[in-house]
C-alpha cells in the first residue's frame, strides 16, 4: 500500500517535470513550426535564419508603396499649383464688396488638398 502512494507520487512528479511517457509507449517530440522559431528580431525563419525571400518581398512591396505615394504626391501638388493659381485669378477679377462663393470653396479644396499633401509627406 505505501508503495503503491510512493510510485503515485513518481509518476505525477514526473508528469509535473515533463518526465513522462505516452501511454502507448510513443515518445513525446515537441511541436515545432515549420517556419522555425523567431529570431531575435522577432521575424521567422527555420532555426532562426533569416527569411531572405520574405524580406525582399518586403521590401518590394515599400518600395512600390513609396513609388505610388510619390506619383500620388506629384499630382496633388501640381493639382494645388493649378488651383492656388485659379484662386488668384478669381480673387484678381472680385472687388473689396464682393465674394465669390466659387473662391470660397476653392479655398477650402486648397486647404484639405494641402492637409493631405502634408500628411502624404509625412510618411
Amino acid at each position: 500500500m505505501r508503495n503503491e502512494g510512493v510510485w503515485l507520487g513518481v509518476v505525477v512528479m514526473a508528469g509535473i517535470l515533463g518526465w513522462g511517457a505516452r501511454v502507448d509507449g510513443a515518445q513525446q517530440i515537441p511541436s515545432q513550426s515549420p517556419f522555425g522559431t523567431p529570431d531575435a528580431s522577432g521575424r521567422g525563419g527555420r532555426n532562426g535564419e533569416r527569411d531572405t525571400a520574405l524580406e525582399h518581398m518586403q521590401e518590394k512591396a515599400a518600395e512600390t508603396r513609396n513609388a505610388e505615394r510619390q506619383k500620388r504626391l506629384v499630382t496633388d501638388t501640381e493639382k494645388l499649383l493649378s488651383l492656388a493659381t485659379e484662386l488668384k485669378q478669381d480673387v484678381d477679377k472680385t472687388d473689396k464688396n464682393t465674394l465669390s462663393v466659387d473662391v470660397v470653396r476653392k479655398a477650402d479644396e486648397i486647404e484639405k488638398l494641402a492637409h493631405n499633401v502634408k500628411e502624404r509627406m509625412k510618411g
